[in-house]
């Protein structure tokens, strides 16, 4: 009902503006008939006149010309002064609207007086022709008749201005006539009133088309202007959509589909442009400690610093989440993009009002090439954007020969791995991992191994980058798990029970797929017990352990052992090691090469050794490749060791052929 009552409400306002604006061109319409109707009026009149005075009777017919003229000039005065409702515009505020419908209302009324006035002057004509008696009757009567249904035909807009004027006189006439009481007369004053009675209706009748016209005329303006304003509107909003499709809506920089579609026509030229992607360092810490508004605030900052110190004919885009683009040419006398590197990390290096300097940092991959296409640019500058974050925060890597090369291995990877995993090309080798305590291998460790045909041997981090972008991240987890379980079943068949096999999954792996439920089912499809698989996850999965704990609990509930890799070199803490589950640490290599010549290295590894100890974890160092680290990290009491110098990754076959015990000189 509130709905029904507001739709109403908006209507009678509707009508009401439509009222006003029909009173308007009435009044217009009054004022420009009345001023073409007065001089027909006056010669009517001043002709009366001489016919007055050639009849004796001049004294008389001047007064009445003079009464006739004075109200005339009033009409005429009247017609030309200001109206208020005829000078405003649209838009004007509401008192100065109610007072412009008042005047117009007020002109309408004194315009009726003024009319009823003239109409009693030629009311009195009859004096002039003794009530219409006398031999020149005739003539005044046509007089009568002539300008009364004269102001009906001009007064077609607003018809009480003409009744007002003809009343009087033409009841002036029939009066005059019944008061001779002959037939004739009689007769002839009856057809007055009937004449009288057709120009009233007629009057009204041509004032309901005026208005009616009016109407038209202002409902068609006013839907050409809704048409106008609706194009303007719509046009606006397809300028506004326009906008949003190619700018960031944080902070006002071009997306990537407005960078892209605004590079394609600079890339590929004959001039030479340079393309830096920039990726914020410690920006998820900010989100994490601040929160997500404090970050936004932060990249808004970031994007005003960025556009400060950029040079002319720059085009600035973020990508998304706290990755920035900047592309301009190479033109003479542009700025080095080393030297632009610097300005940029320096300027995002400041202290921010939020936190402390330093909490932020920025890794620049920069890329610049002549006559390539943008998609190769921006895959290039990726390369060396991986490049420079690997190397430490605040750095900038430019793409070189090196990087091209490695960026041929993973496009060829991506294209050739998923018909080298149907062909059976890819392998799982097994490294021994041995126990000082009696000297025999107490685990082997599953790594992945491809021969490219053309690149020779791939990387196990590359052969995961590959799969992941094919879509085979699960795949490949299962692969390996099968090999896996073939080789812990070849060591149950030879009494090898005591001998566990360990199992690397990425953070990529343990975010994406339900690992705990595809390990789970395939160690009971195949008869395996849980306790003699270990899996092994790098430091970096312990940054999100919301995400992973659950599956690596449910791992952990069912008896497999988890453990940390790389440890010593990311971010583990004290907590994360507990929630995790984690039951074995294994030292990062590059805490364990040289370790025999490095005192403070020997020292970390007596700390994480001592925690050990304390948290009841067993501590693997790998990475052994020298005999004087392995006699010192034996002197040190290590109680699993692993590397080259022990024992090298080879194919299960070998693996099950490998003598058990080594034997190790502490000496």
């Amino acid at each position: 009902m509130p709905k029904l009552h507001h739709a109403a409400s908006v209507l009678d306002g509707a009508d009401r503006g439509l009222g006003k604006q029909i009173r308007r061109d009435q009044l217009e319409a009054v004022r420009s008939s009345v001023l073409n109707a007065i001089p027909i009026n006056m010669i009517l009149g001043v002709t009366a006149t001489l016919v007055a005075v050639h009849t004796g009777i001049g004294l008389l017919g001047a007064s009445w010309l003079a009464a006739s003229t004075s109200v005339n000039i009033l009409r005429i005065a009247l017609c030309r002064a200001p109206c208020l409702g005829l000078s405003l515009s649209e838009g004007m505020p509401p008192e100065m609207a109610q007072a412009a419908e008042r005047s117009v209302d007020d002109h309408l009324r004194l315009a009726c007086l003024i009319a009823f006035l003239s109409g009693l002057v030629w009311a009195c004509l009859p004096i002039l022709c003794d009530g219409y008696r006398s031999s020149h009757a005739m003539f005044y009567l046509t007089v009568t008749c002539g300008i009364t249904a004269g102001a009906v035909t001009h007064g077609i807009a607003y018809a009480r201005i003409p009744t007002c004027f003809i009343v009087p006189p033409l009841l002036s006439v029939a009066g005059c006539l019944v008061a001779q009481g002959a037939f004739e007369s009689l007769c002839l004053a009856a057809t007055v009133l009937l004449y009288l009675f057709a120009l009233v209706r007629s009057a009204a009748k041509t004032e309901r088309s005026f208005r009616e016209s009016s109407r038209l005329k202002h409902e068609a303006r006013a839907l050409a202007l809704a048409s106008d304003r609706a194009h303007a509107g719509a046009q606006e909003l397809a300028d506004q959509m326009s906008h949003r499709a190619m700018h960031d809506g944080l902070t006002g920089l071009l997306n990537r589909a407005g960078f892209e579609r605004k590079a394609e026509a600079i890339v590929g030229g004959e001039t030479e442009c340079c393309l830096l992607l920039l990726d914020l360092d410690g920006f998820k810490s900010v989100n994490d400690l601040y929160g997500h508004k404090r970050g936004d605030g932060v990249l808004i900052e970031v994007a005003r610093r960025i556009e400060g110190v950029l040079p002319p004919r720059c085009l600035t885009a973020r990508f998304g989440g706290d990755e920035f683009a900047i592309l301009y040419p190479l033109t003479d006398g542009a700025i080095a993009p080393a030297d632009l590197a610097h300005r940029l990390i320096r300027t995002v290096a400041d202290r921010f009002e939020t936190f402390d300097a330093g909490r932020l940092g920025l890794s620049i991959g920069v890329c610049h090439l002549t006559g390539t296409t943008l998609t190769e640019m921006l895959s290039c500058a990726d390369e060396a954007l991986y490049v420079a974050k690997a190397s430490g925060r605040n750095r900038h890597h430019t793409f070189d020969e090196a990087l091209r090369a490695r960026a041929t291995i993973r496009r060829d990877s991506k294209r050739d791995l998923p018909q080298a995993l149907t062909d059976g090309h890819l392998e799982v080798w097994f490294q021994p991992i041995y126990r000082r305590s009696d000297q025999r291998i107490a685990c082997f460790e599953a790594l992945l191994r491809w021969r490219h045909p053309v690149h020779g041997w791939i990387a196990p981090p590359d052969i995961l980058t590959a799969a992941a972008l094919s879509g085979l991240t699960e795949s490949l987890l299962r692969f390996i798990l099968e090999n896996v379980c073939d080789l812990m079943v070849a060591l149950g068949r030879e009494g090898r029970d005591d001998v566990s096999v360990a199992l690397n999954v990425s953070p990529r792996e343990m975010a994406q797929i339900p690992v705990d439920e595809i390990i789970l089912q395939r160690l009971q499809a195949r008869g395996l017990p849980p306790s003699r698989l270990e899996i092994e996850i790098t430091e970096e999965t312990a940054l999100d352990i919301k995400a992973v704990q659950s599956k690596l609990a449910a791992l952990t509930e069912a008896g497999i052992r988890i453990a940390l890799d790389d440890f010593g070199t990311g971010y583990s803490s004290l907590a994360s090691l507990r929630r995790l589950g984690t039951r074995r640490v294994k030292i990062d290599r590059s805490l364990v090469t040289g370790l025999s010549e490095s005192e403070d290295q020997r020292g970390m590894i007596q700390a994480v050794l001592s925690l050990g100890r304390a948290l009841d974890l067993e501590v693997v160092a790998e990475g052994i490749e020298g005999e004087a680290d392995l006699r010192t990290l034996t002197g040190m009491g290590c109680p699993f060791l692993q590397g080259y110098h022990l024992g090298r990754p080879i194919p299960a076959a070998e693996a099950l052929r490998l003598e058990s015990r080594l034997v190790l000189d502490a000496a």
